[in-house]
Parts: C-alpha cells; structure tokens; sequence
C-alpha cells in the first residue's frame, strides 16, 4: 500500500514536471521565433517578440516612449528637452553604448548588453560609419533612419514594430492625433485664409544664410496636422530634408518671405531664439515683411519633435503661439 501510495506521489510529480518542461519550451520556442523585416540594410531575421534591445540615434526616443525592453542605448542629447519625466529617466538610467554621431559606437559596449535586436536610427548616408557587419556578429542589426523630416510618423511605427512594442506607439499616437483634430477645429477659421512662411533653426551666420523651411519639413509638418498652409516650393530641391527646406542669403528674405500672410519661427526649447534665427529677427528687411508689419508671427518651441508623445508637445506650444489669432 506505501508502496503504491509513493508511486502514484511520484507519477504526479513527473507528470508536474513534464507539463513544466512543455511550457519551458514553448516560451523558448516562442522567443526564438523569427520573422524577416525589411529595413534600410536590407531584409533581416529578426526576433519575434525581442526581448534585449539596443537602439541608436532617432530609435533611442522612439523606443523609449514605446517602452521596448532596452537594455542600452546611444546618447540622445537633443530630444531631452521633449522627454517627460519618465522618460527622461529612463534615458538616464539605460548603458550609453554610442555617443551622439554614428562613428561614436562602442562595439565592446554593446556586445557587453548581449542584444538579442539593435536597431540603428540614423541616416542611410550615416550608416557608412557603422561597421554593420561587426554589429551583425552580435545580434540582428535593423537600419531605420530620418529620411524627409515628416516621415518620423511612418519610422517611429517601423522601429516599434521591429522591437515588438507596438501597443503602447499606438496610444501616443492616438493621443496626437486626437490633439491635433481638436486644434485643427479650434484654429480653422483663424487659418483658412493665411499662407504661411517658416524660419528654421539651421541657418549658417557664417555664410549670411537663413533656413527658410517649407510643408513637410522639422519646423512646419506638425503645425501642417492643424491646418497651417505654408507656401512655396524648394527652388532646387535634393533629398531628405533639403527636399523641404533650403538657405537663401539674408539678402533674398523679402524675395522668399514676402508673400507670407504669417510667419511662424523656430526658437529653443527654452523660448529663445537661436543665433542664426535672431539674425533674420535684427534684419531690417524682417521688419518691413507684411507679415511682421500686421503682427501676425509666431515663435514655435520643440520643432525638432520626431515622435507622436514628442509631437504632442509641440501641438501644445503651438497652441499657445497660436492664441492670438482667436483674440477679438
């Protein structure tokens, strides 16, 4: 009787154990799992459901807002500014392994983060600095760069498809796009009549340019979301964000801005105006635009946003620029 009390003990325990072992599997099986992606470096085996994931340059805000299982990533000074607080700790906290340009990777420091995925945000031209095939050595490796500066919407969902961090991408993105229709209505009468014209914030004092920027570049795409018409076309257009912008002399700024119902600029996230647009703002020929002369300019903080909760930051202060123009 002991005898076949212990062996009944021990079947249930085997029995235990093999359904433990099945499910040890399938988990492995799961995250072994791979699919093919198409990304600027080609189409790549990567894991299904990636659970240690490096990311570079534009990827680094992406994946964090994302909430993508990091476990390092490259310095990303310029997108601080945009980074709630959560997010920004996050950044702090995560293993730096690149600096802030592509030929600052640290390949040791990588390795180190054992990825299981490492997704590249930088420009194809840029990935010429990358040794791809040494990263590849160490795990899957997606290029996912900035092409023309609107395409942010289209390559922050890309890099969080590959890092399998989609449902939260969604949830900023809704959130945008909720944002963006509220203001759209709420500016729509204000804006149905005004042809727009942008300052940019990468003109070059130093050659007597400003950056004049057109629909679909960094300072005017979000502002586009609401409705904002800025006119005009680059006169020699050239890829990526050349396509959208371009850098007449000071010289030309009555030529290229004279037609401009309004003006919107970029400033710093701090309110200020950099050297290069503070230039244009001490130009006689500014003060004697028409759309200076009817006060109708307005400063734009974040610009730089490349995400949907970063873009959503933007909505907010252009809201705010905005104001006046519903003033009776």
């Amino acid at each position: 009787m002991r005898f076949r009390h212990l062996s009944a003990a021990v079947l249930a325990l085997a029995l235990l154990a093999g359904c433990g072992s099945s499910d040890d599997s399938t988990s492995a099986s799961d995250e072994a799992a791979t699919r093919s992606f198409s990304a600027d470096n080609g189409t790549v085996e990567i894991p299904v459901n990636p659970q240690r994931v490096v990311a570079t340059g534009y990827a680094v805000p992406a994946l964090i807002e994302a909430d993508a299982k990091l476990v390092g990533i490259s310095s990303w000074k310029r997108g601080i500014p945009l980074m709630t607080p959560e997010d920004l700790a996050t950044y702090n906290e995560l293993t730096k392994v690149a600096g802030e340009t592509a030929a600052e990777t640290n390949y040791e420091a990588i390795a180190a983060a054992k990825p299981d995925l490492i997704v590249i945000g930088v420009p194809k031209p840029v990935l010429a600095d990358i040794d791809l095939d040494r990263l590849k050595g160490i795990a899957p490796v997606v290029a996912i760069g900035p092409t023309i500066p609107d395409a942010w919407r289209t390559l922050s969902q890309k890099q969080a498809d590959a890092a399998g961090a989609t449902e939260q991408f969604e949830k900023g993105k809704q959130a945008y796009e909720a944002k963006a229709a509220e203001l759209k209505t709420k500016y729509a009468s204000a804006l149905d009549s005004l042809k727009f014209g942008h300052v940019g914030g990468y003109g070059d004092i130093s050659k007597g340019q400003f950056h004049r920027e057109f629909a679909k570049s960094w300072g005017t795409n979000v502002a586009g979301d609401i409705g904002v018409t800025y006119y005009g076309q680059v006169k020699e257009p050239g890829e990526g964000s050349k396509a959208v912008s371009e850098y007449p002399s000071l010289e030309e700024l009555s030529a290229s801005l004279g037609e401009a119902d309004a003006i919107t600029y970029t400033v710093q996230p701090d309110g200020t105006p950099s050297d290069s647009v503070q230039a244009v703002l001490d130009s006689p020929l500014w003060k004697n635009l028409k759309a200076v002369k009817a006060g109708k300019v307005f400063a734009i903080r974040y610009t730089e946003a490349a995400t949907y909760p970063a873009a959503t930051k933007t909505l907010d202060a252009i809201d705010t620029a905005f104001a006046p123009l519903l003033a009776k």
